[in-house]
């Protein structure tokens, strides 16, 4: 099956669910779900996966074990492919449209100091800045999990303290209820920009 773009009821089906997220609805919609969501989430996929790799499709069902959230259901339907540890691309689909992503979601204390010595240091922690910058200036946000106060060890008056003070960084980009979700060039447009946060994700690895 070639990718032909994710169909409007993909998005009607996130909208219906975040709407009555019970195990009554998924049963009688669940064939929406496979047909317009996941049937396309995996050709989409398939046709990326020669340059990026394969993807992890994350299960549909929420693990409400230790949740104060009871809903059994995810209210998107997201793709992962890794490239290290908690790092590595991203695309999703939901009521609010197609999103991409890329970076490192989470890091042990150990990797995490690897990642704070490398933005330190002169010449690689001003790559990284200047690589976030510019894929900022292209359309990009930048995101994760930040300490509110400084890291021990450093300055306040770091000139790289923002990023010093990430406990993760990601990259978001939305394309929303653009007609492109639609159409089989999506499958392009994710190509490209999943190519831009490339050097990105290998500073990364290089540097974790």
């Amino acid at each position: 099956m070639s990718f032909t773009g994710f169909p409007a009821a993909a998005l009607d089906f996130y909208d219906d669910l975040e709407m009555d997220n019970s195990k009554t609805f998924w049963t009688a919609n669940k064939h929406i779900y496979e047909e317009s969501v996941r049937a396309p989430m995996v050709a989409l996929l398939a046709g990326l996966e020669e340059e990026f790799g394969p993807a992890k499709i994350f299960r549909p069902y929420r693990d409400v074990r230790f949740a104060k959230d009871k809903t059994p259901y995810k209210t998107a339907q997201g793709a992962f492919v890794a490239v290290g540890p908690s790092t590595g691309y991203y695309v999703q689909v939901a009521a609010p449209g197609v999103r991409v992503g890329a970076g490192f979601y989470e890091a042990p204390s150990d990797r995490l100091a690897r990642i704070r010595t490398a933005i330190d240091d002169e010449r690689r922690g001003n790559e990284l800045a200047k690589l976030l910058a510019d894929l900022q200036a292209e359309g990009w946000t930048l995101g994760g999990d930040k300490l509110k106060t400084t890291p021990r060890g450093y300055d306040a008056t770091h000139p790289r303290i923002d990023l010093l003070r990430h406990k993760s960084i990601t990259l978001g980009k939305s394309y929303g209820f653009e007609p492109i979700i639609h159409t089989p060039a999506l499958l392009d447009e994710i190509r490209d920009a999943w190519r831009a946060t490339t050097p990105f994700l290998d500073w990364i690895t290089a540097n974790a």
